[in-house]
């Protein structure tokens, strides 16, 4: 509505400069008839009123244009006939010319013939035939007069029509729009398409798209304000039994369902919990994108019966998160989440974390989400105000519930920040006094549940990293919960090959439950990924003062992937 109003503002400005300016001078005539008596002089008058009307035309014909051309104006006929206009002042016998022109000169010279040539022809018109008496006279009255401004263009008037026209076409236009439009525009709106509980409104924040994660801005922000929000509402969407794991779904693509995960298991993991994030979207992975891991290999591989999940899993951050990637890309995913391996790796999951949150593809374009909800103890779905349309909301949590699976709530992701819709008329933020200034979390890091020990194995022969042709038909496995060992996390950068019986700097600290700062040897087999690869064997780890230690290899070490 604003922008039609500034257009219409503005076409009114321009319109009105680049308008050459036109000066006006009018003339007033009286009509009068000839009578002596009252009688004939009260008729009289009623005759010239009836008759002034027809002057009107008289005075903008083209005959007198033509006679004011012989007068030498030194304009045609045209020209002059379009530049005269004529009224009658109501309940009067007068009569008022105005001519306008772009020259101030050439306006008045015309007026002034016109005065001239008009009774002129009024008496030739009006003298009945053998009579040199006309029967009606025309006198001027106010004699030519040049008006003191130019009577166009109006800038105030046209400012003012093109603001008038601009409201008139935005408030239409916003009307028009709104009876159109069937995006999601607001908690109560999502609400009623999906049946179900808005968790939470997840505010729009232009940096999100290079910085996606919490971490990456203030604590005190509005978007990790939302995910503390929604992880306080989780803990009670079911006071009867405690849900521990949930699928994360969207209606269609690009709604910020791969960074709501992300950013929901930070703030678990910030909160004291033991968090494992499963990419479950065998299509599309964004995870391991969002958090800097390697995502080669992770839970493809542990369903397809090749690696064991605590080979595979991997520590983020200081609070006790743990990623579990997706792996490669299989020609069939529903089978892979839909197998039983999936329901036993869920189920040794739950024994060493507290919360497993699942990204999954979108519900409507395939069936992934469905497949797993029903194995997970709930579902969430996420919406995008303003992309996401009713009948999607509605349609995918239909396809959530018809599986018979649990949809806990949704969530609005990209709230605008202004608004009746808008995520601070939802909420209530942090003031600028806020004595909460630190971007950290204020829960203790606390290390992730450790794995259980398991007894050494031969190391196994090197694999290399399978390209799939047909369909992974997946391997019965008996699962053991497993536990990581505590290990300083963070995201690691490639480091040079691995070569057996040789040592480098900063190897430590890629070894897999390792201090960089005490000296210790790591008998075989031991798991360590150096060039984002993952090996087995012997290696000793000496400090070196750097914080990083000095690694050398044994003469066992052999890649597996």
């Amino acid at each position: 509505m604003l922008g039609a109003v500034v257009v219409s503002a503005g076409v009114a400005v321009t319109v009105t400069l680049l308008t050459p300016p036109r000066y006006a001078a009018s003339v007033t005539f009286f009509i009068s008839t000839r009578g002596t008596e009252v009688t004939q002089a009260f008729q009289g008058g009623q005759f010239a009123q009836d008759r002034v009307k027809s002057y009107v035309d008289v005075l903008t014909s083209n005959r007198l244009a033509q006679a004011m051309v012989a007068d030498g104006s030194g304009s045609s006929a045209e020209e002059i006939q379009e530049s005269i206009s004529a009224q009658v002042v109501p309940d009067t016998v007068l009569v008022e010319a105005t001519v306008t022109d772009e020259n101030r000169a050439r306006a008045l010279a015309l007026t002034q013939s016109l005065a001239a040539e008009f009774p002129k022809l009024i008496t030739t018109l009006e003298t009945p035939p053998g009579s040199k008496v006309p029967t009606v006279g025309v006198q001027i009255i106010a004699e030519p007069k040049l008006a003191d401004a130019p009577v166009s263009p109006q800038p105030v008037r046209n400012v003012g029509l093109g603001l008038a026209l601009g409201l008139i076409v935005g408030v239409g236009a916003a009307a028009l729009r709104e009876s159109l439009d069937s995006t999601i525009r607001g908690p109560e709106a999502l609400s009623a398409a999906a049946s179900a509980p808005v968790l939470s409104a997840i505010p729009f924040d232009a940096k999100a798209e290079k910085s996606p994660l919490i971490t990456e801005g203030s604590a005190q922000s509005k978007r990790a304000e939302a995910m503390r929000q929604l992880r306080t509402n989780l803990q009670f969407v079911n006071v009867d039994r405690p849900v521990r794991s949930f699928v994360v779904t969207s209606a269609m693509a690009h709604e910020g369902k791969s960074s709501t995960v992300c950013n929901l298991g930070i703030a678990f993991a910030e909160a004291g919990r033991r968090v494992c994030i499963i990419d479950a979207d065998l299509r599309r992975p964004k995870i391991d994108e969002y958090l800097n891991l390697e995502g080669a290999a992770g839970l493809t591989d542990v369903l397809a019966g090749r690696a064991n999940v605590r080979d595979v899993v991997q520590p983020w951050g200081k609070s006790g998160l743990w990623v579990l990637p997706s792996g490669y890309v299989p020609p069939n995913p529903s089978e892979l989440l839909g197998s039983g391996n999936m329901a036993d790796l869920l189920t040794a999951l739950a024994a060493a974390f507290d919360v497993i949150i699942i990204d999954t593809p979108p519900v409507l374009p395939v069936t992934d989400a469905a497949v797993m909800s029903t194995l997970a103890d709930g579902c969430l779905l996420v919406t995008r105000h303003g992309k996401t349309t009713t009948s999607q909301a509605t349609a995918a949590a239909q396809a959530i519930t018809a599986v018979g699976a649990k949809l806990h709530g949704c969530i609005l992701s990209m709230v605008p920040a202004k608004g009746a819709g808008s995520y601070t008329y939802y909420t209530y933020g942090y003031t600028e006094n806020s004595d909460a200034k630190s971007a950290e979390s204020v829960a203790p890091p606390v290390p992730a549940k450790p794995f259980p020990a398991r007894a050494p194995q031969p190391s196994p022969q090197a694999v290399t990293r399978p390209v799939p042709v047909t369909p992974v038909q997946p391997t019965p496995v008996q699962p053991t919960p497993v536990q990581p060992t505590p290990v300083q996390p963070g995201p690691s950068s490639p480091a040079p090959p691995v070569t057996p019986g040789r040592g480098q700097s900063g190897g430590a600290r890629h070894l897999r439950g390792v201090d960089p700062e005490q000296t210790a040897v790591l008998p075989a087999p031991h798991t360590y990924h150096p060039d984002r690869a993952v090996y087995e064997g012997t290696a000793t780890v000496r400090p070196n003062g750097t914080g990083n230690g000095h690694t050398s290899y044994g003469d066992d070490v052999r890649r597996r992937r």
